[in-house]
């Protein structure tokens, strides 16, 4: 007679479920808050939006069950984590939906929290983006990845490779705020390594145009990762890895869609636009929709890094991260089930 013994795997991490939840709600509204000083808080209204929609569905469907599911936070985390990657500029109606559909179908058709095979908030991002393509182009429009994607569909080049010159030829501005601190970090910091700072870096901190909203609140969104890796949230060496992964992708092979060589990709332009950061530090260290292992996380970190970059770079696609987190997340099942064959189904004859 055979005995099976069946470990299941476990996730340990120092932080309880709601504890992570409520952490990742606050760094989101972190982020939202900043770009909605630039935008006359419509961001925070997209914001608001998809709260609304997430959280009364939840409610609603704590009135079947009877269990008050909205206390963990994770419907809030979801529903401030979907709008930091929508555009600032769209109908918050769309917002209000895209809630809707993370908890209703997403989350609870799935079987609730950690049963989802995809992170809601990604998950209801394309099907906003899916559903009313259009309305979500308007809401790109005039963002500074749009135009650069114009720039290389008019024929621009640059030599260098870099995405800034190219921006820089349709109008990116050289504020007088970029020009002072681009000065005094010159000046200061990178005057120690014998580098320097190139004008319109430091406007990616602060985007004046429509875009996306995580983006456009990278500052904050830079102090939640921090607050986030300070509480051990999550496995700390999750982003790291995908950022240096797809780092290493774009300065190797980044250039070459700008008409610029090998090893000449911009790494700076490329971590502080298209919603890098938050896909790294907010969708990828997800557990609920990741595998169990070590080993699994890093081939699910390899493969997301690669989609990242193939996306964003030779697909242009200005949400291409996003994208390839939702890739990721196809192929988790797949290494889950190695997993379970390879670690945690253990046979035992006697």
């Amino acid at each position: 007679m055979d005995l099976s013994l069946f470990q299941k795997p476990q996730v340990n991490l120092a932080r309880s479920t709601p504890g992570r939840m409520w952490f990742v709600s606050i760094c989101a509204f972190l982020a939202i808050f900043q770009s909605s000083l630039g935008d006359g808080f419509h961001s925070m209204l997209i914001a608001l939006a998809a709260a609304a929609g997430a959280l009364g569905t939840e409610l609603l469907f704590n009135l079947k069950t009877r269990y008050f599911s909205v206390k963990d936070g994770s419907a809030l985390a979801s529903a401030l984590v979907l709008a930091l990657l929508l555009p600032n500029s769209l109908n918050p109606l769309y917002a209000f939906l895209g809630g809707i559909f993370a908890m209703a179908v997403l989350k609870h058709s799935f079987g609730g929290l950690g049963s989802n095979w995809v992170n809601p908030a990604a998950g209801a991002w394309l099907f906003i983006r899916s559903a009313w393509p259009a309305a979500f182009s308007r809401g790109m429009e005039g963002g500074h990845l749009v135009r650069l994607a114009a720039s290389l569909e008019g024929g621009l080049r640059d030599a260098q490779g870099s995405p800034l010159a190219l921006l820089k030829i349709n109008g990116w501005p050289d504020t007088p705020l970029d020009s002072l601190l681009s000065s005094f970090f010159n000046n200061t910091v990178f005057a120690f390594t014998g580098t320097s700072l190139p004008r319109g870096y430091l406007n990616l901190f602060s985007p004046s145009g429509p875009g996306i909203i995580a983006d456009r609140g990278l500052l904050f969104l830079i102090l939640g990762i921090i607050l986030l890796s300070a509480s051990g949230s999550f496995r700390f060496w999750l982003p790291p890895a995908f950022l240096f992964l797809y780092a290493l992708l774009v300065r190797v092979f980044g250039a070459l869609p700008f008409g610029g060589p090998l090893w000449g990709g911009d790494v700076l332009f490329a971590l502080l636009s298209g919603g890098a950061l938050a896909a790294a530090f907010i969708l990828v260290a997800d557990p609920a929709t990741g595998p169990k292992s070590a080993p699994g996380y890093g081939v699910f970190i390899c493969l997301t890094a690669l989609a990242a970059f193939l996306f964003r770079y030779p697909g242009m696609d200005p949400y291409g991260v996003v994208a390839a987190v939702l890739a990721g997340n196809v192929l988790v099942p797949l290494i889950r089930r190695t997993e379970n064959a390879l670690y945690y189904e253990k046979r035992r004859t006697p």
